[in-house]
């Protein structure tokens, strides 16, 4: 399960036989019983996940409030109400043309360690980067690479598990990410190679809790049996476009090399 919103939280169930004694590297805890008792809960992250797409958003904003305001004939009002609808389209506008890039066609790669790194082996002395930057750089593509960096991010999450023994076949989502970009959800899915399931309710947390709830108050006899008569079930899913996760495939080992040639520079920045 993975909850995107500013950061991300990613969280995994398995059956003692598939972890046994080992302890997984990398990642942020593992503990018996913390999420359903009787199995391996196991927790991973990004440390920034929408809020890279805030940086940006506020990046290219930023004339708004410093410039606008003193431009010729302007009133504060105006360049206020401006400054905001502004504001308010620029990620929808940004998704809507960078969905119209062709990945194979763009020259930046982009490390998503804008806020640190959580998972894997977490390192917050990391620093985000941009690379392969030309003069035919537009914002969308600057954009899609922002978003493609924060994909990446979350296979090496998926990879890290993988490696341990643990595959992951598909992804169930939650949270303000899932419901207001499908440019975002769809990249994700593609850089995956996984479909990726979107829960339908609004407040898919407080639900659980209520599931938990109604187990420990006897209503249910099991998280299962709460899982199956209180589940909100899937309001969409997002499978992965086939050519593009070949290409991503690809890109992800590149978004490898850059992070590995640049880590040792990023720390002491």
């Amino acid at each position: 399960m993975k909850i995107m919103g500013t950061s991300t939280c990613d969280m995994l169930v398995a059956p003692y036989r598939a972890v046994g004694a080992k302890c997984v590297p990398g990642i942020c805890g593992q503990v018996d019983g913390s999420i359903i008792p009787g199995m391996i809960g196991l927790e991973a992250g990004q440390s920034a996940f929408g809020d890279v797409y805030a940086w940006f958003r506020d990046l290219l904003a930023w004339p708004l409030g410093a410039v606008l305001p003193k431009a010729k004939g302007m009133k504060a009002a105006d360049a206020a109400r401006l400054a905001a609808d502004v504001e308010d389209r620029l990620l929808e506008t940004l998704s809507t043309e960078a969905a119209a890039v062709d990945p194979a066609e763009s020259t930046v790669l982009a490390l998503d360690w804008l806020n640190g790194r959580r998972t894997p082996f977490a390192d917050q002395t990391l620093k985000g980067a941009i690379a392969g930057l030309t003069l035919g750089s537009t914002a969308p593509k600057v954009f899609r690479a922002l978003v493609e960096a924060t994909a990446f991010g979350s296979k090496a999450i998926a990879e890290q598990f993988r490696k341990e023994g643990m595959p992951i076949a598909s992804v169930i989502a939650l949270g303000g990410i899932v419901k207001r970009s499908p440019f975002v959800m769809q990249t994700t899915s593609d850089v995956l190679g996984m479909p990726i399931r979107v829960v339908a309710s609004e407040q898919a947390c407080a639900l659980g809790a209520g599931m938990f709830g109604a187990v420990a108050s006897g209503v249910h006899r099991t998280v299962a049996e709460a899982q199956k008569r209180m589940g909100s079930g899937f309001d969409r899913i997002f499978k992965p476009d086939a050519k593009r996760a070949v290409f991503y495939r690809k890109a992800y080992t590149r978004y490898l090399e850059l992070g590995a040639a640049l880590e040792g520079l990023l720390r002491k920045l």
